[in-house]
């Protein structure tokens, strides 16, 4: 079912808004004010009936050097990392909810969202800041300006637990890799654009690609959320996007130096396929693209698991 443009047009599709001016300072301010505040990597064992993976509690500052909470499951003696970043409205949920790649035999960190679930999945990190009028849900919080940002605090969030990997039990010296579906998926690629230890970035359907062209194509979900404000604030629209600019992955993708997989929908009414080309398309070298023309938010769903296992096993453990 195609709900956007036909695949050619979207193959050399370009975001039409240019980047904010001083976005790699603004990125450059917000980690280093972060990783200034400092924070302590807490890591608690917990006594778990799964046989075959050690389960741990840990806490890792994040924005502002505020408390995440995460899983770090550890199978025996692994070989590499993966960090999953959650879809919108879920949080960490509970540890055997989350195990997919502890099973393939990587260290793995589930992080939470902060200030989300409830609405898929459980959540235990609060978001500490309060917001200006938004619509219900994240994508609206702080728009007033860049700096009050919610999603400013989640992809430095992302960014810091890639920092906090050598802090936790085997993590020192392992590569890592960051993969995530829709939100999550914005997470993977913002942390791979913004630290230079992501050794393979991963993302299925990823929102916050393309907002401007986004909230227009959008059907369904959270961008509908931006619709409903700026149908609302009839006189905020381009200082709204101008901020929203300064989170918007396909405006961060070009700085991506890791290999990178990305996986689209052309059904998806969600995060509309031609956002995430917008992304796609101003990345050099340009990333692996699964393209699945009768699937919609779900990508290719496990059939997207079961080639990133195998893209995995090359690009963290040098498989051929």
């Amino acid at each position: 079912m195609l709900t956007d443009l036909p695949l050619a047009q979207l193959r050399s599709y370009r975001h039409p808004r240019r980047p904010p001016t001083g976005l790699r300072e603004f990125w450059d301010d917000t980690l280093a004010t972060s990783r200034a505040a400092g924070g302590e990597v807490i890591v608690e064992r917990l006594d778990h009936p799964m046989r075959t993976l050690t389960v741990h509690d840990v806490t890792f500052p994040g924005f502002g050097g505020e408390p995440i909470r995460a899983w770090w499951l550890l199978p025996p003696d692994p070989a590499g990392v993966v960090i999953e970043f959650l879809g919108y409205g879920g949080g960490r949920g509970l540890p055997h909810e989350r195990t997919l790649w502890a099973t393939h035999g990587y260290a793995y960190l589930v992080v939470d969202s902060r200030g989300q679930g409830s609405i898929w999945n459980t959540g235990d990190t609060p978001d500490p800041h309060g917001s200006g009028p938004a619509a219900p849900g994240m994508l609206t919080r702080g728009v007033e300006a860049p700096e009050h940002l919610y999603y400013r605090r989640l992809l430095t969030d992302a960014v810091r637990a890639v920092d906090a990997v050598p802090q936790l039990p085997a993590g020192a010296g392992q590569p890592i890799a960051v993969v995530g579906h829709s939100q999550g998926g914005a997470m993977s690629l913002a942390a791979a654009a913004l630290h230079d230890d992501v050794a393979a970035a991963f993302a299925r359907t990823p929102y916050l690609c393309g907002i401007a062209r986004s909230v227009e194509v959008a059907g369904e979900g959270p961008y509908r959320e931006l619709g409903t404000y700026l149908a609302t604030y009839r006189d905020r629209g381009e200082r709204t996007l101008a901020a929203l600019d300064h989170v918007d992955v396909a405006h961060l993708s070009s700085w991506i130096g890791c290999p990178t997989m990305i996986s689209v929908g052309l059904g998806d009414l969600i995060c509309p396929p031609s956002g995430i080309f917008a992304a796609i398309n101003a990345m050099s070298p340009p990333p692996e693209t699964c393209v699945w023309p009768h699937n919609g938010h779900e990508g290719g769903g496990a059939h997207d698991d079961a080639c990133l296992a195998g893209w995995l096993d090359h690009h963290l453990r040098g498989v051929s």
